[in-house]
């Protein structure tokens, strides 16, 4: 265990092994650019989140800066990115909702931010003791074609939730896939073809530029020119942009926020147990799948993700982010994703993130605030493309029957329904099976990779 600490504790470690090639400038390079991506991207992202939470907009900004960082130093994954998540925002609605009020009725959000502040911490400390006792390893253990159809289904969902970008429409589409539908539908007489037209343009030029050579920041260029069409040739096209959106963008971020401890009864002793076990699940489930997926898309050769030093960094991330202002995150799928497609090679990207992410806040708001929708959608719509990847399809459905229903199931459910439910049912239905029909369900053999730690790896 002192040894895994010590592994734990080193900020540098074998996931920069890919800075000591000689080619490391444009490694660090592609790290800046997909770091740069990603913070345009996530700043829209978790504002959108925060207030679906019932919490300012600044702190998902705040947030998932933070959060980036810590996860690249102390984390497992080479190219996790941290931040709010859709599936926290029942939970952290549902504190802020009962614990967000004054005894008059009246809203009191530092009273709610105060315990959500409470529980995340408490959640954090047991992630990362899970992490030091080894638990993480677990996630070795979830079948390959329930990782494959976990991906279709995230990927399909990142997909369906640009659709109202895509098309130029001004409502904000919720949550859940038959609703987002069902918006599309009553407001698709809002459809605006420039809208479409951009998001087009910048889904094929991210494409064939990244053909040309993957050193070109081809979502920088896309959404670049995008904003500059937008706001000359386009500029009476009415076009959603980030400010019509989510209104500017504050500046005011970095300020502590303890926890507050509410007078203790039952009742509240109660909820504390529930709101950190239900943090844990959470934020532990979809970080340690996110890296999973992450090495995947990636096409990782080098270090694999560490799942016990993950859950440690995620509990770091639980601990330090909510005193700053923020709230409970975790590994972003979409994100993870687009940090991947978008050239990220190293934690370096998360690192870079951080602190252009706040900068671009601060002091590039009022640029950052004209980027319009549809080029964000035209973005995440090439993330979601390149996702799934035809030859592990193939694989799971050359493998047997049983894996291919398997994987087809975990994608509808988690389309239907959201990723935590579809990746749970999946696996009780693989248990029970196992146990049942043993004969039947053969095992895939990426099933039985284990996870290897390598040693330290320091850089002067």
């Amino acid at each position: 265990m002192l040894k895994q600490l010590k592994l734990f504790l080193n900020p540098f470690d074998a996931r920069y092994e890919d800075l000591k090639k000689s080619a490391w400038y444009l490694i660090v390079f592609r790290d800046f650019t997909a770091g740069l991506i990603v913070a345009m991207i996530a700043i829209p992202l978790a504002m959108g989140f925060a207030i679906a939470s019932g919490l300012e907009p600044e702190q998902g900004i705040v947030g998932g800066a933070i959060a980036g960082l810590i996860g690249a130093l102390f984390g497992g994954s080479k190219y996790q990115v941290y931040g709010p998540t859709a599936a926290l925002i029942p939970i952290i609605a549902s504190i802020m909702h009962k614990y967000g009020i004054a005894l008059n009725g009246q809203p009191d959000h530092a009273s709610g931010h105060g315990f959500l502040v409470l529980v995340a911490i408490i959640a954090g400390i047991v992630l990362s003791v899970i992490g030091l006792f080894g638990l993480g390893k677990i996630v070795s253990l979830v079948p390959y074609s329930i990782v494959v159809g976990f991906t279709i289904g995230i990927a399909f969902t990142i997909a369906v939730s640009q659709i109202g970008e895509i098309l130029g429409l001004k409502v904000k589409l919720g949550h859940g896939f038959i609703h987002k539908l069902q918006i599309v539908f009553l407001h698709f007489h809002e459809f605006n073809l420039y809208a479409l037209l951009l998001a087009l343009g910048t889904f094929f030029m991210i494409k064939y530029l990244l053909k040309f050579s993957i050193y070109i920041p081809a979502p920088l260029i896309a959404i670049g020119l995008g904003t500059l069409l937008s706001s000359t040739i386009l500029a009476e096209q009415e076009l959603t942009l980030i400010r019509t959106k989510y209104g500017s963008i504050p500046t005011n971020l970095l300020s502590f926020t303890p926890p507050i401890i509410p007078e203790l009864n039952f009742i509240v002793i109660k909820d504390i147990i529930y709101f950190v076990i239900a943090i844990v699940f959470v934020c532990g489930i979809e970080s340690l799948l996110c890296s999973r997926m992450a090495d995947r898309l990636a096409n990782n050769k080098g270090t694999p993700f560490n799942p016990n030093k993950e859950l440690w960094g995620q509990g770091l991330v639980n601990i330090i982010v909510p005193l700053l202002n923020g709230f409970p995150h975790t590994g972003a799928l979409a994100r993870t994703a687009t940090n991947i497609k978008v050239g990220a090679t190293t934690p370096l990207a998360g690192i870079f993130k951080c602190f252009l992410k706040l900068l671009l806040a601060i002091y590039l708001a009022s640029y950052l605030e004209h980027v319009p929708m549809a080029c964000i959608g035209g973005v995440l719509l090439y993330v979601a493309m390149n996702m799934v990847k035809q030859e592990e399809v193939l694989g799971v459905l050359s493998h047997n029957s049983f894996h291919a229903i398997l994987m087809t199931y975990t994608a509808l459910m988690v389309i239907f329904t959201d990723f935590l439910i579809g990746v749970l049912s999946a696996i009780v239905i693989y248990v029970i099976a196992l146990r049942l029909f043993s004969s039947v369900v053969i095992p895939d053999k990426r099933d039985r990779q284990i996870v290897k730690v390598k040693e330290p790896v320091t850089f002067d």
